[in-house]
């Protein structure tokens, strides 16, 4: 009786430990798969923005709204497939809803980002991914070289004025979208449409289908920044967690 009831006790202990460990994996891989992501325009850093700290310009570092100060997050140039990892210095920056984050001149020349479309894909990178482990050195080095590098030559323009110079190259085809969410089921996303028509009075409004099981709801194309920024601040005033701007689709 003593050896099974020993028996049953280790078969116990052995099933509490699996549980464990197949409970943490799984919440490290909801942590990968949910981090936060987002496409849109950066607002390139300048001292006269008004309220605005003091953001070293060689520094790799960002102003962002909802990341946590110390943040590591992988930044990219979709045009040109440039990519960069740069610290989140602040969250508690006030500047337009309408861009996803501040960038440094360090950055904005590093990525070779259009000045006039100065358009990122954000993504947080989660402090326990081995990412973060084998990149931690690079970014410090990258970070050193930075600081002491010069930033002459850039020029910072205002999205609005059509009239101005680029410093690399021309501007390709204003052609942006507005994603408002992903749905599973195609009558969820016409209801999301439907209230958008009559709480905001915005018309050009599109259903995309991405799979059978993925209907994308999409406010656009704009073919110019004044009216892309109108449609978004009125989007943003219903409270959407996380409104992207697409490019091209």
């Amino acid at each position: 009786m003593n050896y099974k009831l020993f028996l049953i006790i280790i078969c116990l202990l052995l099933s509490n430990c699996n549980q464990t460990i197949s409970s943490k994996s799984k919440i490290i891989d909801f942590d990968y798969e949910n981090r936060y992501r987002n496409s849109g325009f950066a607002l390139i850093y300048d001292e006269k923005l008004s309220k605005t700290k003091r953001l070293d310009q060689r520094s790799l570092n960002i102003y962002h709204k909802s990341l946590k100060k110390r943040s590591m997050v992988k930044i990219t140039n979709p045009m040109n497939g440039n990519s960069l990892i740069a610290e989140v210095a602040s969250n508690k920056i006030e500047f337009s809803n309408f861009y996803n984050s501040i960038l440094t001149k360090r950055i904005v020349e590093d990525l070779e980002l259009d000045i006039n479309q100065p358009y990122i894909e954000i993504v947080s990178i989660p402090k326990d991914s081995t990412f973060v482990a084998k990149k931690a050195k690079t970014f410090e080095e990258e970070r050193n070289v930075a600081e002491k590098a010069p930033i002459d030559g850039i020029q910072i323009n205002d999205l609005n004025n059509k009239n101005n110079k680029i410093k690399k190259k021309k501007s390709k085809t204003f052609s942006y979208s507005i994603k408002v969410a992903d749905f599973y089921y195609q009558n969820s996303a016409k209801m999301m449409i439907d209230r958008i028509k009559k709480e905001t009075y915005i018309k050009n409004l599109r259903l995309k289908k991405l799979s059978p099981t993925k209907y994308r709801v999409l406010i656009g194309p704009f073919d110019d920044i004044k009216s892309l920024q109108e449609s978004f601040d009125k989007m943003y005033l219903l409270n959407f967690e996380n409104l992207e701007i697409l490019n091209n689709v």
